[in-house]
């Protein structure tokens, strides 16, 4: 069955009922999650006013797309907007929703008087850079990520 269509893609924010579908367009992007999972993670975002969850539907209701947006204060550089995620179903990329929610995000972010939006994207998701700079994001830098894990029990120690 082919994908639907349409002009106009329907922006709406998240909610709960929407966590099975946001975890495997997550697992879709490469982090894996349970809808169970995902249901905790939205519950403790949808009604924190520093984080916006927003997803995209056809016009029969199925969420093809999410993205999450958020407030960052650091030291080091003035109060921004971040994207944390943005997604779109492999099967309905290129019909708009990603467009659409990264504008609705960037809204959200001029709302809140944010002075920029920074996003960061794995560098093998060439096409997903492209995405960006076409609407106008430029690249400033290539880092490392570093993660730790800690195990249970286990404590913080100098050194």
């Amino acid at each position: 069955m082919a994908p639907e269509r349409e002009d106009k893609p329907t922006i709406r924010p998240a909610r709960l009922a929407d966590a099975g579908r946001l975890a495997e367009l997550s697992t879709q992007l490469g982090y894996p999650c349970s809808p169970r999972k995902m249901k905790s993670r939205l519950a403790s975002l949808l009604n924190d006013h520093r984080h916006a969850v927003l997803v995209g539907e056809t016009p029969s209701g199925l969420v093809v797309a999410w993205i999450h947006v958020f407030a960052r204060k650091l030291v080091e550089s003035d109060r921004h907007a971040e994207i944390g995620g943005l997604v779109v179903d492999e099967r309905f990329r290129g019909q708009g929703f990603g467009k659409a929610l990264l504008y609705r995000a960037e809204r959200w972010a001029r709302k809140r008087k944010l002075r920029w939006v920074y996003v960061r994207s794995n560098i093998i998701r060439e096409a997903a850079h492209a995405f960006y700079e076409k609407r106008g994001y430029k690249r400033i830098k290539t880092q490392h990520a570093f993660l730790k894990v800690f195990r249970k029990g286990e404590t913080a120690r100098p050194g």
